[in-house]
């Protein structure tokens, strides 16, 4: 009679975070041009490094049923979003991209109809205050009069960041005082969002939720960051463990809801 074999126990499953994908023009080995779904590999190793599993999402706006067997939304970042969506007519410099907006808006509704984590970072901030209702300033060096937050093209700035004593920001970035920029356009106002992180000239740097678990957006781009905590954040609400909190929360609350 055979011994009865041991079992080990299964890991537990890592959090599925879906990234919401760009839909560009690439070139490849002999291909040049071609339309390609794709996301900088910088988001998909900042997930799997805290403890979750990448999972692309094209642009699709039929439906959002992938929801269903999702943790946690991450809204990357990439080309502007639409000034249709929040009243205005486009800047000469705004370029958009109507199918990622199409698609992204429709995940983010149903992400937060059934509470899922969700993190904007960059543009998925911005089309987060969309959502619920706040507007952009189209093109940034026109309000600050500089290009501090997009220096050159493919060169990240740096600067000073704050955020609101007791906000989510807040305990999710404890000790986080300077961050990166690439971006021309900004929040210019929050809607129905609380804005909580804020650069040394006044651009709006964080937004959230406080009526949910987890609703952040950064403008920064933590994933090339070497401290990318909002997507650790992320992932441990995914998990169902909750962001990091420090010993000096001091429990922003205020109630928002969005208007998709």
């Amino acid at each position: 009679m055979r011994a009865p074999q041991s079992r080990t126990p299964a890991a537990p499953r890592r959090p599925l975070i879906g990234i919401s994908a760009y839909v560009e023009p690439v070139d490849w080995a002999v291909w040049r041009g071609v339309r390609a779904v794709l996301v900088p590999e910088a988001y998909v190793r900042a997930v799997t490094a805290a403890g979750g599993r990448a999972v692309v999402l094209p642009p699709d706006d039929v439906d959002a049923d992938v929801l269903a067997v999702l943790d946690g939304l991450l809204l990357a970042g990439g080309a502007d979003v639409g000034p249709g969506r929040y009243g205005q007519q486009p800047h000469p410099r705004t370029e958009d991209r109507p199918d990622r907006d199409a698609g992204e808006l429709t995940l983010l509704a149903a992400a937060l109809a059934a509470d899922l984590p969700v993190l904007g970072v960059c543009r998925g901030m911005q089309l987060l205050a969309v959502a619920y209702g706040g507007t952009l300033h189209q093109h940034l060096p026109d309000v600050l009069g500089s290009e501090a937050h997009r220096p050159a093209p493919g060169v990240y700035g740096a600067h000073p960041v704050r955020f609101a004593p007791g906000s989510l920001a807040a305990r999710t970035l404890a000790g986080v005082q300077q961050v990166n920029s690439y971006h021309h356009q900004a929040v210019a106002t929050a809607g129905r969002l609380t804005v909580t992180g804020w650069a040394a000239d006044g651009v709006i740097e964080a937004v959230e939720d406080p009526a949910r678990a987890f609703v952040l957006g950064v403008q920064w781009h933590p994933e090339n960051e070497p401290d990318p905590r909002p997507i650790t954040a992320l992932v441990r609400a995914a998990r169902g463990t909750g962001p990091p909190v420090s010993d000096h929360d001091e429990g922003v609350r205020v109630a928002g809801s969005p208007v998709l």
